[in-house]
């Protein structure tokens, strides 16, 4: 509900009002359409990453039976370089890269398949990475989105029709004022003058 009085000053004030969140409302919808476009990227790039991990596991499990004989200590993810990025005036993280070690193993010793092993668990772990910053990135976004939604909804549903409707209360307080301080001039004037005839 927006307070308000039935004078100049506050007419101008809610007037000021109005102007300003009818001049911000396009920015705003123009923010939520540009992060609902990033949201809906942002999801197809989660899926792709899932579908991406997904085919990575199961090759992992085609080669399980070999996978107990395998030194897992020997691929560590050793270091992840980010950044942060404004989306459509949001900071999210953003994955720029993913350094893996791998310990050096005896490779006479070792089965043949090591080398396989250690490029597929690079590849899992790589990807593992990548869709936590995609869904975290996705989460962020979605977040602004609906509070941008909630803001639209609000200047749009309740506080511009709201000082609207202010503006015009106001108006048809202040010109029923003042036709009722014509009036009364006129009624004065006219009773002024039957005195000075009466008294003529």
């Amino acid at each position: 509900m927006i307070q308000f009085q039935y004078n100049k000053t506050s007419l101008q004030q809610i007037e000021k009002q109005l102007k300003m969140r009818q001049r911000t409302l396009p920015i705003i919808k123009s923010k939520e359409t540009a992060l609902r476009l990033e949201v809906k990227k942002c999801k197809e790039e989660v899926e792709r990453l899932e579908e991406e991990l997904q085919k990575q596991i199961a090759g992992y499990e085609a080669m399980y039976a070999l996978w107990g004989e395998f030194d897992a200590s020997l691929v560590k993810v050793t270091d992840v370089q980010m950044d942060i990025k404004k989306i459509a005036g949001v900071r999210v993280p953003i994955l720029l890269n993913i350094s893996l070690e791998a310990k050096p193993f005896g490779i006479f010793s070792a089965p043949k398949w090591y080398f396989d092993g250690i490029n597929l668990l690079h590849g899992l772990a790589k990807t593992a990475v990548e869709k936590e910053f995609a869904v975290a990135k996705c989460d962020l976004l979605e977040h602004a989105r609906r509070k941008t939604t909630q803001k639209v909804n609000l200047f749009e549903k309740v506080q511009i029709p709201g000082f609207q409707e202010a503006v015009r209360k106001i108006k048809r307080f202040m010109e029923d004022e003042e036709n009722l301080s014509k009036s009364s001039q006129k009624i004065l004037k006219a009773l002024q003058e039957k005195r000075k005839e009466a008294d003529a």
